[in-house]
């Protein structure tokens, strides 16, 4: 098979586990699946944030000051986990998935997805950021739905975006926070949520502007919890 990202063919290694039906073929090749930078080692409790790339100054604790300004503020969310660092490689992937229409892109997050849903979550409704009517035609497809179809387990589209704005990519931070995405409750979902642990799927987490906002409407109408789950964390 072809890797997703370079398009070079892969040979692969057949062991025990191709014999018996355990393991499945991996979409990425070894040389891509290594620029892919890995969230590891100590982050931030709330946000997911990886403590090795910025300076001691700028964490309190087990928290960022990020996510210490959303503590002042109103934070909605428990936790956010992310699989990789938005490094210029995820960032071109990225943008060949969102803006280019390569859905297919998604396939290369399988296997590292479901492995951290199923370390990090339990109980929990997946519930994807939506998109607004026209973003939704313009691309074709919604990514954060294509994400949580890859863990696995029902989604529901309990979030709608009415409202339709610039993309987040061209806003800047300041931007994103004092303009957060305006959700409402999908009231089809209502006795679903209420009392249930919900965890959001999205394909980037930044300033936590988007996801911030999804987790109050959530928390405002019933959701006993709320986290998130991203490929990337900006």
């Amino acid at each position: 098979m072809n890797c997703l990202s370079c398009h070079e063919e892969q040979r692969l290694k057949l062991g025990w586990g191709d014999l018996f039906g355990r393991n499945d073929p991996l979409s990425v090749c070894s040389e891509c699946s290594s620029m892919l930078e890995r969230v590891n080692g100590e982050i931030c409790r709330m946000c997911g944030r990886s403590f090795s790339i910025f300076p001691e100054q700028y964490r309190q604790g087990d928290l960022c000051f990020d996510c210490v300004e959303w503590g002042d503020v109103g934070n909605s969310i428990t936790k956010n986990r992310s699989l990789y660092q938005y490094n210029p490689f995820l960032q071109e992937i990225m943008a060949r998935y969102k803006y280019r229409g390569d859905a297919e892109l998604v396939k290369l997050f399988e296997h590292d997805l479901r492995v951290l849903f199923k370390k990090e979550f339990k109980r929990t409704l997946l519930v994807p950021v939506p998109l607004s009517n026209e973003r939704q035609y313009e691309r074709g497809f919604n990514q954060a739905e294509l994400i949580a179809k890859l863990i696995g387990k029902p989604f529901y589209k309990a979030l709608e975006r009415p409202v339709h704005e610039e993309k987040q990519s061209k806003k800047s931070k300041q931007e994103r926070l004092q303009h957060a995405a305006i959700f409402t409750l999908n009231d089809e979902f209502r006795e679903t949520i209420t009392g249930a642990d919900v965890t959001i799927v999205d394909d980037l987490y930044t300033t936590g502007a988007t996801i911030q906002a999804a987790g109050k409407i959530l928390l405002d109408h019933g959701a006993r919890t709320v986290s998130s789950i991203t490929v990337a964390r900006g």
